[in-house]
């Protein structure tokens, strides 16, 4: 996400670029790290600036700077 700012992944994709499309987890585990992710990350988690959720589709890493 972080080399690819502003574009939507959905969770498939980055389930499968993480663990795999073998591995014995699945998208819900996204859902749990994309979580835990927020809490470190943003000031307010419940209303996150930088990792967002795109309904029905995925989530994005929000940048409006340089990295």
């Amino acid at each position: 996400m972080l080399k690819h700012p502003n574009q939507v992944f959905s969770a498939a994709q980055l389930h499968d670029q993480v663990w795999g499309w073998d591995s014995f987890s699945d998208e819900r585990t996204v859902m749990v790290h994309i979580s835990n992710l927020r809490r470190k990350l943003e000031r307010d988690p419940s209303a996150p600036r930088h990792i967002r959720t795109v309904r029905g589709f995925g989530y994005q890493f929000f940048w409006e700077g340089k990295l």
